[in-house]
């Protein structure tokens, strides 16, 4: 198997229009970067545009959620064999991937580097402003560490904590899972401050979405009382 370095992971649903830009960019700013994008059951050309512009393409028939679509990736043989650095990135162009090396580099010295978002600005809406910063203070209390932003999803991480963490979740309390489960198991969490982006609406579901990131830190809370 060819070793790729460092592999970039794009989980997209009905992402047609903005998920190539995405992936040329952050290719742009790290060269040497292998990319595997993941079809998440999209009902547009999604499938068709990741196909053409990725190194790897994982596809779904039917939508299974961002947490699934991870998960799928870093069990391809590409992240479990071949990589040393994983980086995560949406693909709706909210994550500016000129802080992509910067996230990168903040691997000398972490396990994990999260792309931090200013959150509480109004350029944010106000339940997703709400929703990030109750469940970044209760991430933060859970794993016993100063996590910061839980909910971004532009990361850079150890391949070796990927192999070595089974979070679990099919949609985004998968990436709360991640972060306290590594955390709990003695890696290094840190941020690198990136812009605040607004574009096309969020899939994240606001009252569905807490509910599912609630449950999986009431299921950490044991963490609490060690």
């Amino acid at each position: 198997m060819t070793f790729h370095p460092v592999v970039c992971v794009i989980p997209a649903y009905n992402a047609e229009k903005s998920v190539e830009k995405v992936v040329v960019s952050v290719k742009k700013q790290v060269p040497e970067l292998y990319v595997i994008g993941v079809n998440d059951g999209s009902t547009d050309d999604t499938g068709e545009v990741l196909r053409r512009s990725c190194d790897e393409t994982i596809h779904f028939a039917a939508n299974k959620g961002k947490g699934a679509a991870l998960r799928a990736a870093f069990a391809s043989d590409t992240i479990r064999n071949s990589a040393s650095i994983v980086l995560t990135i949406d693909a709706d162009g909210q994550h500016d991937t000129a802080f992509a090396p910067q996230l990168i580099a903040g691997l000398s010295e972490s396990d994990i580097v999260i792309g931090t978002r200013a959150i509480n600005t109004q350029a944010v809406p106000a339940v997703r402003r709400a929703a990030n910063l109750v469940s970044s203070a209760a991430t933060r209390l859970v794993a016993r560490q100063q996590i910061p932003d839980s909910q971004s999803g532009y990361r850079a991480i150890k391949a070796e904590v990927i192999r070595n963490v089974n979070a679990v979740g099919d949609r985004y309390e998968y990436e709360t899972d991640f972060l306290v489960r590594a955390s709990l198991a003695g890696y290094k969490i840190t941020g690198v401050t990136i812009p605040t982006i607004y574009g096309p609406p969020s899939h994240f579901r606001a009252f569905r979405d807490a509910w599912l990131v609630t449950r999986v830190l009431w299921s950490h809370r044991g963490a609490l009382f060690r």
